[in-house]
């Protein structure tokens, strides 16, 4: 990790930079009031080092050199420790605009702050102990959160739900440990065996609480990143008019030529709560137009690494051999039978399907009626969230490196287990018992490699 000055006063933009109503300049340090106050005159005529901490001053910012007023503005004032950052923090709320922001901000570098790297507010609150590394993460994914889904689990994590269950987990790993410290420390008491059952008997009970947390990892990078849904289907089955439906814009052109589509149309869209990064694609079919058939080739890649099929067949025919090529391509696979084009006929039957999926999945609709598409939208959330989640019932697992972690403190516990079981001495156990602390400790970043920690911020924007 890079050494981290925590005796230094940092600074940054924490608004995005543009025409806007304000900007708000950050900054946090042991010297941020003495910097401020270096190029902040109050309409009271106190400095900021004489006023009440969490209150609000109006005023100027000037240039102490020239005297030049660069700004009107206001002025947060947030003394340590009741800060975001545990330190003392100055907030200079200036006007919008490009050039008026990075005057101040100039000044306030020329004045004895320095520029703040990415993250690095939030980096100091997690060194400063304000918060641990799993909630320092939770910061960011509440930024990046794209539903109100994603934005609840975030929050959750960042009031510490996670922090909670994995301080609990090591709180029994420690409790074991210095258990077998014990029968160690004095074998005259003869209760070894004793002490190995019950070891056998809290491991189990502990990789039922990790097995819990790995399993919600599935549903938290849903709730967290979202899933990539590919439309597929022959040529004119209505896939860009269910594109366009469910964006609710013309983003695909819908004409009655087949082959309109030559190429994946991407866009992001909220469904039923769940993020999806949704792709037309190319009709399928046997083609001598060498374009549409690069569109066709990379329509069944798409396929083959998505989430999920919206696989749309015409209903106003019968099946024909393409569809039926497609319908084997998506044997096995998660997918949605969506028979479309019904307001006009309904020449295909749902049990002409079931050798290729469950009825369940199978959906009459029409896109240019509007009609079917709720009872498709419910189905998709069924599939991948399993009906309405309360994100505050238990902590779960939005982050990958989290859920690599669970499971190395489920591999060491594992071997622990095997270890009591096998009779081998109990400073084996111990030491097995010690891996899984370590694991769980790289979650909260008690124990975690200072690399990694600044790989995670350098994820965050700067001024925050």
């Amino acid at each position: 990790m890079k050494n981290i000055y925590l005796d230094d006063s940092i600074a940054a933009v924490s608004t995005p930079i543009g025409s806007g109503g304000i900007s708000i300049i950050r900054i946090s340090g042991r010297d941020s009031v003495e910097v401020a106050d270096k190029i902040f005159i109050s309409a009271d005529g106190k400095k900021l080092a004489d006023k009440k901490s969490h209150t609000i001053s109006y005023g100027h910012i000037v240039d102490p050199k020239t005297g030049e007023t660069i700004d009107e503005v206001l002025i947060s004032l947030m003394l340590s420790p009741r800060t975001y950052t545990k330190e003392d923090v100055v907030e200079i709320n200036c006007h919008g605009g490009m050039l008026v922001t990075n005057r101040v901000l100039e000044l306030v570098f020329n004045n004895g702050a320095r520029a703040a790297e990415p993250g690095e507010f939030t980096k100091r609150a997690f060194l400063n102990g304000r918060i641990d590394l799993s909630q320092a993460e939770a910061v960011m994914d509440i930024i990046e959160s794209k539903t109100e889904l994603s934005r609840r689990a975030a929050m959750d994590q960042l009031g510490g739900s996670l922090k909670k269950k994995i301080g609990a987990l090591r709180e029994e790993i420690l409790d074991m440990t210095a258990a077998i410290e014990a029968a160690i420390d004095y074998p005259e008491h003869d209760v070894e065996e004793e002490t190995r059952d019950e070891m056998k008997r809290r491991i189990t009970s502990l990789r039922a609480e990790l097995k819990k947390l790995i399993d919600s990892a599935g549903t938290g990078r849903i709730i967290r990143e979202g899933v990539e849904a590919v439309i597929l289907g022959r040529p004119n089955v209505g896939k860009s008019s269910l594109l366009n439906y469910l964006l609710m814009e013309d983003r695909a052109i819908v004409t009655d030529i087949p082959g309109t589509t030559r190429d994946t149309v991407e866009e992001y869209m909220n469904m039923g709560g769940v993020p999806v990064r949704i792709v037309d694609t190319a009709g399928i079919r046997e083609t001598g137009d060498a374009v549409e058939m690069i569109g066709v080739d990379k329509s069944r890649k798409r396929a083959e690494n998505a989430d999920i099929i919206f696989m749309m067949l015409d209903g106003s025919e019968s099946l024909t051999p393409e569809d039926r090529e497609i319908l084997e391509f998506i044997r096995g696979k998660k997918a949605l039978v969506i028979i479309n084009k019904t307001d006009a006929a309904k020449m295909i039957e749902k049990t002409e399907l079931l050798d290729y999926t469950d009825e369940k999945n199978i959906f009459y609709v029409s896109v240019k009626e509007e009609s079917g598409l709720d009872e498709l939208k419910e189905r998709f959330r069924e599939m991948f969230i399993g009906g309405d989640i309360d994100v505050k019932e238990s902590a779960l697992v939005t982050n990958a490196r989290h859920k690599n972690m669970l499971a190395k403190a489920d591999e060491a516990l594992e071997r622990a287990f095997n270890t009591a079981e096998s009779g081998m001495p109990e400073d084996f156990i111990s030491m097995d018992l010690q891996d899984a602390l370590a694991a769980l400790g790289e979650i909260t970043g008690e124990s975690v490699d200072g690399e990694i920690i600044d790989r995670i911020f350098t994820r965050f924007c700067l001024g925050k």
